[in-house]
This record gives C-alpha cells, sequence and structure tokens, in this order.
C-alpha cells in the first residue's frame, strides 16, 4: 500500500478508537500500522464479497473533492447509488420522503423527454427546469433506490458523520475509509488508513468493488422456475 496510505494526522488530532492501528510518528505526522490495515482492509473485502453474492444494495458516499469522481465512478460500475456531494439529512432515516422527491424528478424528466410540457407557459417550463436541475444536483446519484440500502461505504467517516449516525440508527452495516481523527467504533468495517490521499482511496475503493463483483460471480445462478416465482411475487 505504498500509497500514501500510511500517514495520519498529528497525534494531537488522532481519536481514541485509532489508538490500536498507530505505529509511531514521523515529523509529528502519525503512521499507521498497514499491516493492520491490510487485516482490515481483508475483512471489509471479505463482508463486501458477501454483500455482491446476496446482490445487496451498497451506497457510495463521499462529499471530499479528492474523493468524489472516485467514488462515482466505481459506484456506476457496479451499477450502485451513490451520493457525490453534500449528503441531504434524512436520506437514510426519512426515505420515505427522499423517495417522494426521487419520484418526482422521474416523472419531470419523463415528461420533459415525452414532450408533455408544451401546455406549460415559458415562466412555467423555466421553473420546472430549475426545479429538475436543482433535484438532479441533490439525487441524481440515488435515483435508482428503492429502498432504504443494504449497507453504506464512506471515504472519511469523521466529514461523513450524518451519514454514518443515520446508517447506525437504522441498523445498516457501514464501510469506511477513516484517518486518525475518526471513530472507527461507529464503523462496522473500518480500513484505518489516509483518507485524504487520492491513490489510497482508489485502491481502497477499487478493491472493494472487486470484492463485490466477486461476491456477484459466486451468487447461485436462478433456475426459470425461480425467476418467475420471483416476477409473480414483483407482481
Amino acid at each position: 500500500m505504498n500509497v500514501g496510505a500510511h500517514f495520519g494526522y498529528a497525534s494531537a488530532r488522532r481519536h481514541p478508537s485509532v489508538k490500536s492501528f498507530i505505529l509511531g510518528s514521523k515529523n509529528k505526522v502519525e503512521i499507521f500500522d498497514l499491516e493492520k490495515t491490510a487485516e482490515k482492509l481483508a475483512d471489509a473485502e471479505q463482508a463486501m464479497e458477501a454483500l455482491g453474492a446476496e446482490g445487496k444494495v451498497v451506497l457510495f458516499v463521499t462529499s471530499k473533492g479528492e474523493a468524489r469522481e472516485v467514488v462515482k465512478n466505481a459506484a456506476e460500475s457496479i451499477d450502485m447509488p451513490y451520493v457525490a456531494g453534500r449528503w441531504i439529512g434524512g436520506t437514510i432515516t426519512n426515505f420515505e420522503q427522499i423517495h417522494k422527491r426521487l419520484q418526482k424528478l422521474i416523472d419531470l424528466n419523463d415528461q420533459k423527454e415525452k414532450g408533455q410540457l408544451g401546455k406549460y407557459t415559458k415562466k412555467e417550463r423555466l421553473m420546472i427546469d430549475r426545479e429538475i436541475e436543482k433535484l438532479t444536483l441533490m439525487f441524481s446519484g440515488i435515483i435508482s433506490l428503492k429502498k432504504n440500502p443494504d449497507a453504506v461505504f464512506v471515504v472519511d467517516s469523521k466529514q461523513e458523520y450524518i451519514a454514518v449516525a443515520e446508517a447506525n440508527q437504522n441498523h445498516i452495516p457501514v464501510f469506511a475509509l477513516a484517518s486518525s481523527d475518526c471513530d472507527i467504533s461507529l464503523v462496522q468495517h473500518a480500513v484505518p488508513a489516509n483518507d485524504s490521499a487520492q491513490k489510497t482511496i482508489e485502491l481502497v475503493t477499487k478493491k472493494l468493488v472487486a470484492a463485490y463483483q466477486e461476491g456477484k460471480k459466486k451468487a447461485p445462478v436462478k433456475t426459470e422456475s425461480e425467476k418467475k416465482g420471483t416476477k409473480k411475487e414483483v407482481k
């Protein structure tokens, strides 16, 4: 993990929960024990693989500038929802209301694509376009969500504390790349490492995505009768 993953913060910023993962310090900057980091990453990969095997939904979250594109691309590569920007409070704890706004965005886009907005005045269409733009900015990454996710992955659990708190409140497991200032006792699958270095973010995210994909490969193939049964249940 020669990607800057070993750098933490100054000891004054260290959260007590991370103490056992600190090897020492250099130039007043604490250094992670990468052997322990690798062990935690392996544990997280195993858990993510299990989610993939069960076809579970993982919500990818970050508001860090250096992580947004990485997280967005990673989520899209396995058709998972993502938040690559500001977390909207209530996304998990008040999903019913969030879902209504998602549905509104879907409906407005559908009407626009079908040319059904012509019945409105020019001013009304302008207002609708602005609403579509606003809703897209807020919710485009989670438009596929039909219910709360089965797990959440965050980059920097301290910065994404609201998302972590909402997940914990709903007993949803959290995966996190977490630096030395994070409270990893709130995270079920923490990977203690530098959460500000883009190469570290890329490495950890790609490994978790690869684990999910590996799990999907191992998922049992449904028979035709099972598929028909599933369709009936949906109806």
